[in-house]
């Protein structure tokens, strides 16, 4: 990275000069990256392209500003201070932009997301953490828009929490809470909840966040009328400035090619953000986006000449040059010959990422075309496979896709044949799809030692005259065995704080760990969440409480962007275990009876999302998860909590395996599959079922992702030949992806007797009250009677019709 001089005082002219030329390099660097990328993308060579030209300016500055320690979460066009801080190379740029797999040569996700999202590594290859003081941060980039600003909340809590939780070995992540996390964001994109939500939340958390709004006057194609009251952000967020009586924000303001009062503006925003935990909110004005939004349209449709003209006379890059001019540091020759030098730099790194990216396709290329000619030879459609043979081999620039492609398409012309050459296709087919599918499938989860599903069972021991309790007892007691045993985990949420949550699974424990780590929160899902995100970026253990499974509405758009990607986006390089407790299943009316799980597993795949039927189950759970890289949400039974269970003595360190079913009865006719409080029912059922010649097997999923890695489902199956699905989310949700699960991944089908069945609720949200619960869910005699169904289209004699 560049340094960061006083360029006022204590400096000579020379090293001045060489500092502001420097950074005048970098801009057009940048610019010259934006402007071949866009090429790039109209030649076909690139699919779509997004840059951060007009931008330039302020992000030097940024960049001077942003120390080792410190974290971005930003927008998608900050790729100059990404060159700045010295973690992107112009190769690197376009290697993104040709969605290179491979992490060396294109480190931002391996090809995993469209040029211009950004990030550095914190993971060692075997998952451990890099010691993050020492290099600049950059979380991982997201598209959708204002979607970075939860994340940015709790990447700058973590720096509150470093400085004023004891007992917290920081030594990888904080050098005494002094880092800044700095976010970056469009000025049409402060008009999403997402951006208003996490400014509140930080000036009320009063956290080390600086957040410079990038204001160009355009969200695409619309303009800041259409965006913002008074069509000025900095404006009417008035309300929120800092003053002698009030905590709040410093707001500051800045034209975005003013070189050296940007640079004044950002020293300030670091030193109050840094020193005073204070946020700080900076909004760029008089920006420019010369090549519109990005590659998928023309802004010359949508601005006026005026405004075109009035761009190009006040981009950043070119009032930063003439200000070089006119301040006698270089002459226009200089300066001419500086953007000549960086213009043919440019270039050949765009040739040579291209060429290291074309290579390893070439080379399968012409492995593939070799196999067809020789198939060609021996095959009675040796012409057609000829055919296949020159097509390919005409390709100029293949990419993966053409080329398996045209093997597998070969392949269907041996249909009937046998030979040593069909069977060399075959392999190469083979070889080709196990290399290159986790080139684009890897790391939806932790591959490492570090794995939640690694880690294994530690069953709940009693004492001889184990008490019952309430369930939430076993909860609380074990939460204070994890917050006395990890000094890094926190929990936070509406009312976990004060009153020890709703429920009181966390009843006393503020008292006895403080404000900081057993925190209330407003009512404000999303970036509740986002503090998790950030927070677990860092190296804490933090569990976000979202009071109902219901209000994990509000937040299910970045845990599905955000929380569930981060170890997928990155190919591994970063994790967030993030927890999120909540609560759910039966208790009363449409929206605290929340049971929507299918929705919810076809939105997060990356997380576990865990159904524990007890509050033993529960802490088990958070035990593991505790020693794990995996992030998951955990559903405790909303009925549950004044249920008696006998009180464990291994609280704490008891462990509910991931991924692994339970058989809570074994029986011989029928295997009935559940989870949460559902399960209870089943339960009772199976024992009534007894009663009419019905022996009933019944499995608790726990786990819903991952799914009983074990197989223990298929092999009751293989038992009993019969199966049904009892589930209280609506038809075609949760019980739709069990049977899923069942019949295609395990292979089920095969041991069936009888069609597999699925008992659910109606297809609405349940009606308020028992009644309302009864009509609206599956009850004790629903589930006995479709039971029954079942049995008696098996053996009508045996089990004669019921009504």
């Amino acid at each position: 990275m560049q340094t960061t001089p006083d360029l006022k005082n204590n400096i000579s002219f020379e090293d001045f000069k060489t500092e502001v030329l420097n950074d005048y390099k970098i801009a057009v660097r940048s610019r010259e990256c934006s402007l071949l990328g866009r090429r790039e993308v109209l030649t076909g060579k690139a699919k779509f392209g997004i840059f951060g030209d007009g931008k330039e300016v302020p992000q030097l500055a940024m960049a001077k500003a942003f120390q080792k320690g410190d974290w971005r979460s930003g927008y998608y066009r900050d790729q100059t201070f990404m060159m700045a801080i010295g973690e992107l190379t112009p190769e690197q740029f376009f290697a993104g932009l040709y969605a290179n797999t491979d992490i060396e040569q294109e480190p931002m996700s391996a090809g995993r997301q469209m040029g211009g999202h950004f990030v550095t590594h914190s993971l060692n290859n075997d998952g451990s953490w890099k010691n993050l003081t020492k290099q600049y941060n950059s979380s991982s980039d997201i598209s959708p828009t204002a979607g970075q600003m939860p994340r940015l909340l709790g990447l700058a809590q973590a720096s509150k929490i470093f400085r004023n939780v004891e007992g917290i070995n920081a030594s990888n992540f904080s050098v005494n809470g002094n880092e800044v996390a700095w976010g970056t964001i469009g000025n049409a994109s402060t008009s999403e909840g997402l951006f208003f939500e996490t400014i509140n939340a930080a000036g009320v958390l009063q956290v080390p966040m600086v957040i410079s709004v990038w204001d160009d006057e355009y969200g695409i194609s619309v303009h800041a009328r259409h965006q913002t009251t008074k069509e000025n952000i900095s404006e009417i967020l008035k309300g929120f400035q800092r003053d002698e009586n009030n905590k709040g924000y410093e707001i500051l303001r800045v034209k975005g090619w003013d070189y050296a009062n940007l640079i004044e503006t950002y020293q300030e925003a670091s030193a109050i953000a840094r020193e005073e935990h204070v946020p700080v909110l900076i909004h760029v004005t008089e920006l420019t986006q010369p090549q519109g939004h990005s590659t998928s349209g023309s802004h010359e449709r949508y601005k006026s000449p005026e405004r075109l003209n009035w761009e190009v006379q006040q981009d950043c890059n070119t009032r930063m040059r003439q200000w070089i001019i006119d301040s006698g540091i270089a002459t226009n020759e200089d300066l001419t010959e500086i953007d000549r030098v960086i213009k043919r730099e440019v270039k050949e790194a765009k040739r040579k990422a291209w060429t290291t990216f074309l290579k390893p396709v070439s080379d399968d290329q012409r492995e593939l075309v070799a196999v067809l000619k020789q198939l060609a030879e021996s095959s009675v459609n040796g012409v057609f496979i000829n055919k296949l043979k020159d097509s390919l081999e005409a390709i100029d620039e293949p990419t993966r896709k053409d080329i398996l492609s045209h093997g597998r398409r070969a392949l269907r012309y041996t249909i009937g044949e046998e030979s040593s050459k069909k069977d060399k296709l075959v392999q190469w087919i083979d070889k080709c799809l196990e290399e290159t599918q986790p080139k684009f499938s890897s790391h939806l989860y932790s591959e490492t030692e570090h794995s939640n599903i690694l880690i294994k069972e530690v069953k709940p021991t009693y004492d001889e005259k184990a008490q019952q309790v309430d369930g939430r007892i076993i909860l609380r007691d074990n939460f204070d065995v994890i917050f006395n045993k990890y000094p890094e985990a926190l929990i936070f949420g509406e009312d976990t704080g004060n009153i020890g949550d709703v429920n009181q699974g966390l009843e006393g424990l503020q008292e006895k760990y403080g404000e900081l780590r057993i925190a209330d929160a407003g009512i404000r899902e999303a970036t509740i969440v986002g503090q998790g995100i950030g927070m677990a970026l860092r190296g804490l253990k933090p569990i976000a409480e979202i009071q109902y499974l219901d209000y994990l509405m509000y937040a299910l758009q970045i845990i599905s962007d955000d929380l569930a990607t981060v170890h997928y986006r990155t190919k591994g390089k970063q994790k967030a275990p993030l927890i999120v407790r909540t609560r759910g299943h039966r208790l009363e009316g449409i929206w605290h009876s929340g049971s929507q799980m299918g929705g919810i597993l076809n939105l997060v795949k990356g997380v576990n999302v865990l159904v524990p039927r007890n509050m033993t189950k529960a802490a088990g759970f958070y035990n593991t998860l505790l020693q794990g890289d995996d992030p998951a949400i955990v559903v405790e039974c909303l009925n549950g909590y004044r249920l008696k269970e006998k009180m464990p003595n291994n609280l704490g360190y008891l462990k509910t395996p991931i991924g692994v079913v339970e058989t809570v009865k074994e029986g011989s006719d029928i295997t009935l599959v559940s989870y949460g409080s559902t399960l209870r029912i089943v339960e009772q059922v199976a024992t009534e079922l007894l009663a009419v010649g019905i022996d009933a097997e019944v499995i608790d999923v726990q786990s819903l992702m991952p799914f009983d890695l074990n197989h223990d489902i298929v092999k009751s199956i293989q038992k009993t030949n019969r199966v049904m699905i009892i589930d209280e989310d609506v038809p075609g949700g949760a019980s739709a992806y069990i049977l899923n699960e069942i019949l295609n991944k395990q292979n089920a089908y095969q041991y069936l007797d009888s069609q597999p069945k699925t008992l659910t609720a109606k297809e609405h949200r349940p009606a308020y009250g028992n009644d309302g619960d009864y009509f609206s869910k599956p009850s004790a005699e629903d589930i006995f009677e479709a039971i029954y169904g079942v049995m008696h289209e098996t053996n009508p004699e045996e089990f004669p019709k019921l009504r």
